[in-house]
């Protein structure tokens, strides 16, 4: 389903200043379990915006990741994970490096197991898993986040890169659609 001007607008779930906040204490979190050198796999699009605030955060906290994309998707148009897990960028080369996979949103976990997988097989030694949002009760498998921003009830968000049918993203903090 794709959104229309007769939706309801997007509500405030997470303000702006509580998501630089904790990617300000993420980032610290990071640096302490990984050191300043490893390599940072932004999973495209959603976590674009995310990742880059990450990336200065953890520039602020003396890390020097190296950064790379990969392209997934799961998604759609739909406010539901298809359980179909789209490769549309090759796997980065990250043979030897220690991996840190940043994610929008751990939801039902497919999308971040398939990256996580792809990783380790292209000979990353350690596929470390940061998601800004955690939504357990749409998790389909066991894996879970080494480094999360914040736990959200099962609802359907946007905003700060995440995006229902490309709308959205621009919103710089993190809103409920109902």
């Amino acid at each position: 389903m794709t959104p229309t001007a007769t939706d309801a607008a997007p509500k405030t779930l997470i303000g702006q200043s509580d998501i630089a906040a904790r990617v300000e204490a993420m980032a610290g979190e990071i640096v302490a379990a990984l050191g300043q050198d490893f390599t940072m796999v932004i999973v495209l699009k959603g976590a674009f915006v995310f990742g880059a605030d990450l990336l200065r955060a953890l520039g602020r906290k003396g890390a020097r990741p190296r950064v790379e994309f990969l392209g997934l998707s799961s998604y759609g148009a739909e406010k539901r994970s298809s359980g179909d897990v789209r490769h549309w960028t090759p796997v980065p080369e990250v043979k030897g490096a220690r991996t840190l996979i940043v994610e929008d949103i751990l939801d039902s976990g497919l999308t971040v197991k398939h990256a996580r997988e792809a990783l380790l097989a292209a000979g990353a030694t350690e596929a470390r898993i940061c998601a800004l949002l955690d939504k357990p009760a749409g998790r389909q498998t066991e894996l879970a986040g080494d480094f999360v921003g914040f736990t959200i009830p099962p609802r359907f968000v946007v905003g700060f890169g995440i995006d229902w049918a490309e709308r959205y993203r621009e919103l710089a903090h993190i809103a409920a659609v109902d």
